[in-house]
């Protein structure tokens, strides 16, 4: 057994815990080798993040949750987060976990905001979640026309927002969610 001191790092991010439609995609990661390059998701062109993903793929441990938007409805965000990291703690028990942020959610484990741009295994994590995350919008784009899922992956733009307001709420649409410019107003008729 690893005493504390020399236990691997495994990295925590999320991708689309913003976003008000499709799925939130949790992943772990323990590298098994240095990659360069790596870096937050969200600084790397979509080219450069899938040609990282295959690279991590082929040289690590990794694990990768995902909680539909019915599941984000019926439990919460934190709750679908707070599942995800008891699972990994579980799964990587020999690990020292880190995950992106400043709150654990009752898990014990340690947390750093940025961590996803500082620290190579989370960054490793950043890009598993986004680029799964990603290839699932797409994928999903072909059976929702008119959403536009390819190009903005669910998230609040003005085109999901006028895909939105055109076609009413789609199949991955998060209920829970909602979007302050059509609510109506108090003086509203």
């Amino acid at each position: 057994m690893k005493n504390k001191s020399s236990a691997q790092i495994c990295g925590i991010d999320e991708a689309g815990r913003g976003a008000l439609a499709g799925p939130l995609a949790v992943a772990a990661c323990v590298l098994e080798r240095e990659i360069a390059g790596l870096n937050d998701s969200k600084k790397l062109t979509a080219k450069r993040r899938e040609e990282l993903f295959n690279q991590i793929v082929e040289n690590s441990e990794f694990l990768i949750v995902y909680f539909s938007n019915k599941e984000i409805d019926e439990l919460g965000l934190s709750e679908c987060l707070r599942r995800a990291l008891r699972l990994f703690k579980s799964h990587f028990a020999d690990c020292e976990l880190l995950y992106d942020g400043n709150t654990n959610y009752g898990t014990g484990i340690k947390t750093m905001v940025g961590a996803d741009g500082k620290v190579a295994q989370v960054s490793a994590a950043s890009i598993l979640a986004k680029v799964s995350r990603d290839a699932l919008m797409r994928a999903w784009d072909g059976l929702h026309a008119g959403y536009g899922y390819a190009t903005h992956k669910g998230y609040g733009t003005k085109a999901h927002l006028d895909a939105i307001a055109r076609l009413g709420d789609s199949p991955l649409q998060r209920r829970s969610f909602r979007v302050k410019s059509f609510e109506r107003g108090l003086f509203d008729e």
